[in-house]
């Protein structure tokens, strides 16, 4: 099932993709919904980030190929940090140049999205509170980073979570290949086997350290190639049996 959050007038709407049109959804998907018999084209709704987090936990170095890209030991434990709620857009939306920075990357990552209260969960029991996955563009002012020693200065801007276009609920994590794309140029590729902490590592780990709330993204890393991103281009995630998030990059005002 692939979940979208959509406008719909003046309205923000759950549905269910089926062909090319959306079945609105009763309630959202974190509870008890019900799907109804309205039914729109895709086309003719505003597809929005797929979620409203009221977190992003996201991994560093959780790739061995970019570990080794950026000159850093592999880690022992997962390397966490939090994006804000605030640094989150959707489909088709412009990420914002920041005018304090000088370097901006794209990062694809597969996202987790948490399907109900999760705390202290098992990583045998990590399936049962996750809703789907969907994908991520961890964006981030490189040339901050360093400069602080923590990152929430330089992951944590508007518009740099970009996210979806949808939740797809019925996917192995596992195995599936990454890709990011500058400008229709292939820049990134690797595959979900290669994380050097899974989805299920990562919800329990997590979980025992935060309370993990409906909605909550869980951002998984991002494989080698990152690279700098300039003001009018084209960045595009695509991954296997989620699909492709495009968006575009605009200088600050």
């Amino acid at each position: 099932m692939k979940i979208v959050r959509y406008q719909d007038g003046s309205l923000v709407k759950y549905g269910v993709i089926e062909g090319d049109s959306i079945r609105e959804m009763e309630d959202d998907p974190f509870g008890h919904f019900h799907l109804t018999s309205k039914m729109k084209k895709i086309g003719e709704g505003k597809l929005l980030s797929p979620c409203l987090p009221s977190k992003i936990v996201a991994l560093g170095l959780n790739y061995r190929d970019h570990a080794e890209e950026v000159k850093l030991p592999i880690p022992d434990k997962p390397l966490l940090f939090i994006k804000p709620s605030t640094s989150v857009i959707g489909p088709g939306e412009a990420i914002i140049y920041p005018k304090m920075s000088k370097r901006v990357d794209y990062e694809a990552e597969l996202a987790v999205v948490i399907g109900k209260l999760a705390k202290g969960v098992s990583e045998e029991r990590a399936t049962d509170y996750i809703l789907g996955y969907t994908c991520l563009n961890d964006v981030t002012a490189r040339d901050l980073q360093p400069k602080d020693g923590q990152w929430t200065l330089s992951k944590g801007f508007d518009t740099f979570s970009p996210m979806g276009p949808w939740i797809v609920t019925d996917i192995d994590p596992h195995h599936l290949d990454i890709s990011s794309y500058l400008n229709g140029e292939k820049r990134q590729h690797s595959n979900t086997k290669n994380l050097i902490f899974g989805c299920h590592q990562l919800v329990s780990f997590i979980s025992r350290v935060m309370t993990l709330l409906p909605g909550d993204v869980i951002a998984t890393g991002t494989p080698s190639g990152i690279g700098p991103m300039a003001i009018g281009d084209q960045v595009e995630v695509v991954i296997e049996g989620i699909g492709s998030l495009s968006n575009h990059v605009v200088a600050e005002e």
